[in-house]
C-alpha cells in the first residue's frame, strides 16, 4: 500500500487556497491598473499652458488691485504656500490673510509679472516652473526670481495645491 506524505484532501485544500490567493492578487492588479489609467491620461499642454498663464495673470492683476480675494482664487482650500524668510502658510484662509497683510504693507506701487518657464504633468496634475519680476511704477525691474507651483484639476478647474518661490537678486 502506498502512503502519501500529504493526504489528497490537503493537496486539494492547498490548491483551492492558492487559487483564491492568485485570484485576489489578480483582482488587485487589474483594479490598480484601471484606476491609474485615468490618472495617466495625457494633458493638452497647449490648453493647460494658456489656462495656467491666465491664472498667473489674474494673480498679478489681483495683487495690483490690492485685492486678496482675487489673488487667493489661485489656491485650493488645502493649499500650502512656502515663501522666503517665513514658515509655510497652510490653508486658503491663512494664505489669503498673509497676502492681505503683504498687500496692505506694500506702498511702492510696484507690480508683479509671472511667466511660465516650463510646464509638465499628466492626468489631473501639473507642475509649473515660472519666473517672476517686480517692476517699479516706471517699469524698471527691482526684483526677480523663480517659483514652482503644483496644480491639481478639481471639479474641472486647475487649482494650486503647493507653491514656493525664491529671489534671484543678490542680497542687499
Amino acid at each position: 500500500m502506498t502512503t502519501f506524505p500529504v493526504s489528497p484532501k490537503t493537496i486539494f485544500m492547498r490548491s483551492k487556497f492558492q487559487l483564491a490567493v492568485l485570484f485576489g492578487i489578480s483582482a488587485l492588479f487589474f483594479t490598480a491598473c484601471s484606476e491609474s489609467a485615468g490618472k495617466d491620461k495625457p494633458v493638452d499642454m497647449e490648453k493647460a499652458r494658456a489656462e495656467i498663464q491666465a491664472m498667473e495673470d489674474a494673480y498679478a492683476a489681483g495683487e495690483k488691485a490690492r485685492d486678496a480675494d482675487k489673488v487667493v482664487v489661485y489656491y485650493s482650500d488645502d493649499a500650502i504656500s512656502y515663501n522666503r524668510n517665513e514658515e509655510p502658510t497652510a490653508g486658503k484662509a491663512a494664505i489669503k490673510e498673509r497676502i492681505a497683510q503683504r498687500l496692505a504693507k506694500d506702498t511702492t506701487g510696484n507690480s508683479n509679472v509671472y511667466k511660465i518657464v516650463d510646464l509638465f504633468g499628466n492626468g489631473d496634475m501639473l507642475v509649473e516652473i515660472g519666473s517672476w519680476s517686480v517692476l517699479n511704477p516706471s517699469g524698471t525691474e527691482v526684483d526677480k526670481g523663480h517659483y514652482m507651483s503644483y496644480f491639481e484639476k478639481r471639479d474641472g478647474k486647475w487649482v494650486c495645491v503647493r507653491d514656493m518661490n525664491a529671489t534671484s537678486m543678490p542680497a542687499k
